[in-house]
C-alpha cells in the first residue's frame, strides 16, 4: 500500500506515538481528578504536551488547550468572537470547519483573495476586504485542496494594524511550516493533532491568544464550587474528562516533529510533490501547482470522473482522495467545483519510489 492521503490524516506514525498511547492506556488515570499517583503522571504527562506545543508554537503553556480536532478549535474561537450579523473576512479557500460554523453563527461573510497560487493577489484582497465593520478575520494557512501557501503574516500584520482579530486555520500547515502565536498577534490558532503533527485521531490543539469562550461547560477539577467556567486559561476551554492516551500520543508526534525539524520535513514534501508533478508532465493528467506550494497536489485526469480515478489507484493500492474534500470554497475559487480533484498529500514518510509508482498508474 502507498499511502498518499495525509492532508486528511496521516496513516504512517513514529512507533513513539503507538507506545506512548498505550503506556498511558496502561499507566494514568484523570487530570485533576485525584491526588493518587496515576492521576499525578496524567497530570504531568498532559502538562509535558502543553509545554512541547507551547515551545513549538511560541505560545505559553497556559494558552494550549487541547481539543477534539481543528473542527473543535475552530468552533470555539467562533463561539468566542462572532454573533449574527457581524461582518467576518475569510479567504477564498476555507475549510467547512471554518465556513459552516461562521454560517451558523449569523456572520455576514465577505470573501477575500479567490486567485490561486497568488499571494500578492491575496493580500491585497485582503487589504480591500477588511474595513472598521469587519469583527473578525478567519484564514486557513495552507488550502486543504490544493497546498496554495496563503500570506498568513502579511495578513495578520494587516489585522494587528487595523484593531481586528485573527483567526488562523493551521490544519494544513502545523507541523510543516512556521508557527508563532505570539509573532502573528492572532486571537485564535487551531489545528489539528492527527494530520502534520503525528499524533492519534481525536486530538487537536487551540492557541489562545485571548482567552475563549467555553463550547463546552462541565468539571475542570478546579474552582468546582462555582457555577460558570473558570476565567483562566486553559481550564475555561477544556470541560470534562481529557483524551490522556491521545494527548500522550501527541506529545510523542510533536517530539518527532521537533527532532526531525520543520523545515526539513517540509523541504521532503515539497520535493516528492515537485517529482510528482516532473513525472506527470506531457501526460493527460492536469496538475494544480504553483511556487506558493506545500506537499499537497491536486490533479484531474482528461476525460475520467475524479472518483473513477481515485478508485482507479486504490484498485492499485494507492490511498488518495477525490472530490470536494471539504472544501467547495476553494473548488469554486480555482474552478473546479464541478468536477472535483483527486488530491495526492504526502508526509514525512513517502519515499521517491512510492511516488514515482503512484504517477505510473496515474498514467495509465
Amino acid at each position: 500500500m502507498i499511502y498518499l492521503d495525509a492532508a486528511a490524516t496521516t496513516l504512517q506514525k513514529p512507533d513513539t506515538v503507538r507506545l506512548a498511547v498505550l503506556r498511558a492506556m496502561q499507566r494514568c488515570a484523570s487530570v485533576g481528578r485525584g491526588g493518587h499517583p496515576p492521576a499525578m503522571e496524567a497530570a504531568e504527562s498532559v502538562y509535558r504536551c502543553r509545554q512541547i506545543a507551547a515551545e513549538l508554537f511560541g505560545a505559553e503553556a497556559e494558552q494550549v488547550v487541547f481539543t477534539m480536532n481543528a473542527t473543535h478549535a475552530l468552533n470555539i474561537a467562533v463561539r468566542s468572537l462572532v454573533h449574527s450579523g457581524d461582518e467576518v473576512v475569510i479567504s477564498g479557500f476555507e475549510h467547512n470547519a471554518v465556513w459552516r460554523p461562521l454560517t451558523a453563527a449569523g456572520a455576514e461573510l465577505k470573501i477575500a483573495g479567490r486567485r490561486l497560487f497568488d499571494p500578492e493577489d491575496t493580500l491585497r484582497a485582503f487589504d480591500a476586504a477588511v474595513t472598521e465593520r469587519t469583527r473578525a478575520v478567519f484564514c486557513t494557512h495552507v488550502s486543504n485542496v490544493f497546498g496554495y501557501i496563503l500570506p498568513i503574516e502579511q495578513i495578520a500584520a494587516l489585522c494587528r494594524a487595523r484593531g481586528v482579530p485573527f483567526v488562523l486555520d493551521a490544519s494544513q500547515s502545523a507541523g510543516t511550516l512556521p508557527l508563532s502565536l505570539q509573532e502573528l498577534g492572532a486571537a485564535f490558532l487551531a489545528m489539528p493533532g492527527h494530520k502534520g503533527l503525528y499524533g492519534p485521531q481525536g486530538t487537536g490543539i487551540l492557541l489562545c491568544g485571548m482567552l475563549p469562550e467555553p463550547l463546552l461547560a462541565g468539571g475542570t477539577g478546579s474552582l468546582s464550587r462555582a457555577a460558570g467556567m473558570p476565567d483562566f486559561l486553559p481550564d475555561r476551554a477544556e470541560a470534562g474528562t481529557h483524551n490522556v492516551p491521545g494527548i500522550c500520543g501527541l506529545a510523542a508526534g510533536l517530539e518527532f516533529v521537533r527532532k526531525r525539524g520543520v523545515d526539513a520535513i517540509f523541504q521532503h514534501e515539497c520535493a516528492l510533490r515537485k517529482a510528482l508533478c516532473r513525472a506527470l508532465a506531457d501526460s493527460d493528467v492536469e496538475c494544480f501547482t504553483g511556487a506558493a506550494q506545500s506537499g499537497v497536489l491536486s490533479v484531474r485526469k482528461r476525460g475520467e470522473d475524479s472518483e473513477q480515478t481515485a478508485q482507479r489507484l486504490a484498485g492499485a493500492g494507492i490511498c488518495v482522495r477525490a472530490g470536494l474534500h471539504c472544501a467547495p470554497l476553494a473548488h469554486e475559487s480555482a474552478g473546479t467545483l464541478e468536477t472535483g480533484t483527486v488530491r495526492l498529500s504526502i508526509s514525512a514518510f513517502n519515499t521517491a519510489r512510492e511516488i514515482l509508482q503512484a504517477a505510473a498508474i496515474l498514467k495509465k
